[in-house]
């Protein structure tokens, strides 16, 4: 693997090699400014949710999301990224994740997009991803889609101080498992702050690859289970960007950053 691909592996990506992680806990001041970057990633997920329509290119989209970032006094987190060239992530129906804003993708009646948003604001950022069931969808997409957004609220209930990340990725494994689909195990949410990418890793299944870390008041998490219909394996396409399941089977994806306090959580990037 070249130096290009261990970089984009990195990209929210499982680490191969087990290690201590060092975690940032944020003071009061800091979490004030997350909250700010929070909302101005959930502000740009909640617009681009009444935005997509069919007939829309990815483009549309990211040109919108970049534009009101910007008008909010940020700056998208993504774009240059390790190379990564937008604003949004904007995955459609059986990619998983990291798709590419193009001019030449069209939603379609019947997509399911993934879009994923961060936003840095006076030093921190905000990370959130919702899927987005594009006009009318089968009952089978309008399951999944349902199945993923509910994925996330099990692991965030799990989200407080004395609980460990072991259960956060036990109660997403065991409501997947329950409907029947797949998570991926390739990519994992994370924690958030100064960087768009901190320790701890955030699995959404069961493993003894890394430390239980035990939650404390102050970690700031990207939790974000990836369900697919199928197989939980993946394969990168040749931009070297976009994964996709290896059956071709849909996939669904959401995502908040949590803040975990002394009696629970804090969802950052609510939309409500």
């Amino acid at each position: 693997m070249n130096f290009l691909n261990k970089l984009i592996k990195s990209f929210e990506s499982v680490p191969k090699i087990a290690r201590q992680p060092t975690i940032a806990l944020k003071s009061s001041a800091e979490i004030e400014l997350m909250r700010r970057s929070g909302q101005i990633a959930a502000t740009v997920l909640k617009e681009i949710i009444d935005l997509a329509k069919p007939g829309m290119t990815t483009m549309d989209l990211d040109l919108y999301a970049e534009r009101r970032i910007k008008e909010m006094g940020a700056t998208p987190s993504f774009k240059g990224y390790h190379g990564f060239p937008a604003t949004l992530c904007t995955s459609i129906n059986h990619e998983a994740v990291h798709g590419i804003p193009s001019a030449n993708r069209k939603l379609k009646e019947g997509d399911l997009v993934k879009v994923d948003v961060g936003a840095y604001c006076q030093g921190y950022h905000g990370d959130s991803c919702v899927t987005i069931a594009v006009g009318k969808v089968t009952q089978q997409a309008n399951r999944l889609l349902n199945a993923a957004n509910s994925a996330l609220y099990c692991g965030i209930e799990q989200v407080k101080e004395g609980n460990y990340l072991l259960d956060i990725a036990g109660a997403i494994e065991d409501y997947v498992k329950k409907m029947g689909y797949s998570v991926v195990e390739d990519y994992t949410g994370h924690g958030v702050g100064r960087n768009l990418h901190e320790d701890p890793q955030v699995f959404n299944f069961r493993t003894k690859e890394l430390p239980n870390v035990r939650l404390k008041s102050g970690m700031v998490l990207a939790i974000e289970p990836i369900l697919n219909a199928g197989s939980k394996y993946t394969k990168t396409l040749r931009d070297r960007w976009t994964v996709v399941t290896l059956d071709n089977l849909l996939s669904a994806q959401f995502e908040h950053t949590v803040l975990v306090t002394a009696t629970g959580y804090e969802i950052l990037t609510d939309r409500t």
